[in-house]
């Protein structure tokens, strides 16, 4: 069974073969393996569950946000097709950089009672795992210290307040942990066995800020946030875009269980360092799918299996996500050869 599959490879038992997981935004693919079309909104979310099931998903990819999120600024969009159009015109809601500097998140968004945290993420969680009995369905959350930034101010204004009061910037940056601690403590009794904490700490080329900044500013409010979690026994995996390979010794020593990560982060270096002790899900990169011939998708494929296959808890992922310009028959290379370069007896 392909939860049993999944539950292996995350207490790192190696299962026969190697799992996997996707994120999917390619509707030909979709509806070309359930026969749904999440184009439509009457069968969206079936076919999101559909997929799952039929592409025998072993981890589903599932996060939770906090509740309520105001005064958001609008990021623009990486979702393309043919008939796509932005409908999200959001400005920034900051006039400027003081107004960021005299932010409080604490007194902005509003944070639940607990036991209505543990009610709102309970629900959330077990409507999934449901949904989808044959996958593991972690809990997650999306926004934690860092994304928290992006969405709330916008990069530019974000990066402009940080750098030019650290100190004042590192209280707003204590807002917003306190805000994400709320839902970590909650998300730790809501059910979930595995967590996936999402933080786009890094660009496609590696860190935002000096590393030091990330180690003074963030990474200590890491270690708080995912205590509850640790003490409640639950599996704890980091997720970010970009390549994040500098911090991943810096995050094993907060105690993360595994890594989720884009083909720009180092396979090679975590599974040398990390690929007996860790869960390592992704690094297939969505460029070779979109791009490449069938030999070159089966290469791309080879050369994550050559490197994870001894590794009990590597998980197969297009790193970068699957996105509408793939063309669906490099889909179906891929799937086929996860399942065949996967076996590992």
């Amino acid at each position: 069974m392909s939860y049993e599959r999944g539950w292996q490879a995350l207490n790192l038992q190696m299962p026969d073969q190697i799992p996997h997981t996707e994120y999917v935004s390619n509707p030909a693919w979709v509806k070309r393996l359930t026969g749904l079309d999440p184009r439509k909104r009457e069968e969206a979310a079936e076919a999101a569950v559909a997929l799952v099931r039929e592409w025998d998903y072993d981890l589903r990819w599932f996060n939770m946000a906090h509740p309520s999120q105001p005064r958001m600024t609008h990021m623009g969009t990486a979702v393309w097709s043919e008939d796509f159009h932005v409908t999200d015109n959001r400005d920034c809601p900051f006039s400027d950089v003081q107004d960021v500097l005299d932010f409080d998140p604490l007194a902005d968004i509003p944070v639940p009672a607990h036991e209505e945290l543990v009610e709102h993420f309970a629900q959330r969680w077990w409507a999934a795992q449901e949904q989808t009995p044959t996958a593991v369905v972690p809990g997650g959350y999306y926004n934690t210290i860092f994304s928290w930034c992006i969405l709330t101010f916008g990069w530019e204004m974000f990066l402009t307040a940080a750098a030019l009061d650290e100190e004042r910037f590192d209280e707003v940056l204590e807002g917003f942990c306190e805000v994400s601690l709320a839902s970590y403590r909650a998300q730790a009794e809501c059910g979930c066995k595995v967590f996936i904490c999402h933080d786009d700490i890094v660009w496609t080329e590696g860190a935002v800020f000096r590393p030091e900044w990330y180690r003074e500013h963030v990474f200590p409010r890491y270690k708080r946030l995912w205590e509850p979690l640790k003490e409640a026994g639950i599996i704890l995996l980091f997720c970010s875009d970009g390549d994040y390979t500098e911090f991943i010794d810096d995050l094993a020593e907060l105690g993360v269980d595994g890594f989720i990560f884009e083909p720009m982060t180092d396979l090679r270096y975590v599974v040398e360092n990390y690929g007996q002790e860790k869960v390592i899900i992704g690094n297939v990169d969505c460029r070779a799918l979109t791009f490449g011939t069938e030999d070159e998708i089966r290469a791309e494929v080879e050369r994550c299996a050559s490197l994870g296959r001894d590794c009990p808890g590597y998980f197969f992922s297009v790193g970068n996500h699957i996105p509408y310009n793939v063309p669906v028959e490099a889909v179906a290379t891929y799937a086929e050869a996860i399942v065949e370069l996967g076996r590992r007896d």
